[in-house]
């Protein structure tokens, strides 16, 4: 396998976003988000971690993309903080944040590598939370008005826009779980929740068009490759019901499909929120779909939680390979779901906006050896090679992450990045896994 094997127009890139990444949650005029709020409670993030300046992007910026450019990447993803935009949400712009958004477009231009800025990466605006957040329906008016500003400053530079990242993740668990924050909870809240951010996303879409009509236009989803336990027909559809939900919730009605009600005939109950035009308001004909994969589920028939009657066998239980968050790392599972996803029509192109791996590292004498980290990505590669072999379009792969940061809830246990991160002099040191980036990518062989 060598890099010329995935055609002269594959992307290479790195994902961080702006909460994890940049520090400086109150510089320069930067709002609060409700992610700020929810770790201002160290109870609320594992081993009561304080995320302090995480990974300090808003400082180390140049000296983090250089390191990107230096492991032979050609993309820089990267998320803009929306209370850093305009920090209430809804009111006046910060010009010192877009100012220093600018300097990062600048950098990643000057090293050569293309920016794909997400619009949306988790961190709404705390003023916004108390009127409603997402389940407020006036949220579809001022995301666009986000976007209409973000679109209009960085135009001149930047082609490349993800609406926004996971959304079945950040409503899922923020708003029906209340794990992450806003730490909500209920089926009613979960679905206003989700039919508002459908539309949020379509119209965002619209918006840069109409802005830039040019662009490249994409959304990133989360998505897991579903098995059933056994053949038993129980469990079987109880599979096609997490799938549903984990890979087709939010994909379907942003094609113009509506939602999963085939096999979950429940989620008609959604239409409660619906108001006239929906159903078509809520399409949008991207340019491409981001996926992101990281995990397999094996799903049995359960009689909790009701509605879904479905449930993961955790991989604690299967003795599968596990992470450092006790997911299942099955790299195997990448090609069944390009196939799955390369079955709609209406996908043009696919790009793996994140994929990665979690384990305990170690920084030894200067050198960090994290050989499964390096042989994950080189056997999901191998599945991004048999999709293209089927002619599936797959044009990009983006490593979750460059750089250790914050994981959210689970804080700084979990490491991703292709460079350690010491947290408490912010010292960079270039793994295995990066390392052999570096060769793969910039070989002359």
């Amino acid at each position: 396998m060598k890099k010329k094997d995935f055609g002269d127009d594959f992307q290479w890139g790195t994902t961080i976003s702006a909460f994890q990444n940049e520090g400086c949650s109150d510089a320069d005029g930067k709002g609060s988000s409700i992610w700020d709020t929810f770790t201002s409670d160290p109870n609320n993030i594992n081993n009561n971690d304080v995320i302090g300046e995480t990974s300090s992007f808003y400082t180390l910026y140049e000296q983090d993309i250089a390191t990107a450019k230096s492991l032979g990447l050609n993309v820089f993803r990267f998320s803009i903080s929306w209370p850093r935009i305009i920090p209430d949400g809804t009111g006046a712009v910060n010009l010192d944040g877009l100012e220093f958004y600018h300097k990062v477009i600048d950098i990643c231009l000057n090293y050569g590598l293309t920016p794909y800025i997400t619009l949306y990466h988790w961190d709404l605006p705390q003023a916004i939370e108390n009127k409603g957040g997402w389940t407020n329906r006036n949220i579809i008016e001022w995301f666009g008005r986000y976007v209409k500003i973000c679109i209009n400053e960085f135009k001149y530079k930047v082609s490349n826009w993800i609406v926004m990242n996971e959304p079945m993740t950040f409503v899922g668990l923020g708003h029906f779980m209340g794990y992450h924050a806003p730490e909500r909870k209920g089926v009613a809240t979960f679905l206003k929740a989700a039919h508002h951010v459908v539309l949020s996303i379509a119209d965002g879409g619209r918006t840069i068009r109409k802005l830039q009509p040019d662009s490249n236009i994409g959304i990133a989803l989360s998505c897991s490759y579903v098995k059933p336990l056994n053949k038993l027909p129980k469990h079987k559809r109880a599979a096609k019901r997490i799938e549903a939900l984990l890979n087709r919730f939010f994909l379907e009605p942003l094609l113009g499909m509506g939602y999963p009600t085939d096999v979950m005939p429940v989620l008609n109950t959604i239409r409660t929120f619906f108001k006239r035009g929906d159903d078509e308001k809520m399409a949008f004909d991207f340019d491409f779909i981001g996926i992101q994969y990281y995990f397999r589920v094996v799903a049995k028939h359960s009689l909790t939680p009701p509605v879904l009657f479905a449930n993961e066998v955790h991989p604690t239980q299967r003795k599968a390979n596990l992470n450092a968050m006790n997911l299942d790392v099955y790299p195997k599972g990448l090609y069944p779901l390009l196939k799955f996803y390369n079955s709609y029509p209406q996908i043009k192109k696919i790009i793996i906006t994140e994929s990665g791996v979690c384990y305990p590292d170690f920084l030894v004498a200067g050198h960090v050896h994290d050989a499964r980290r390096m042989k994950y990505h080189q056997k999901i590669l191998k599945q991004v090679r048999k999709a293209q072999d089927k002619n599936i379009p797959v044009k990009g792969y983006f490593v979750w992450t460059l750089v250790d940061n914050f994981e959210w809830k689970e804080g700084f246990e979990p490491r991703f990045g292709l460079v350690h991160n010491d947290f408490e002099t912010q010292k960079r040191t270039i793994k295995d896994s990066g390392l052999w980036f570096q060769q793969f990518l910039t070989s002359k062989q």
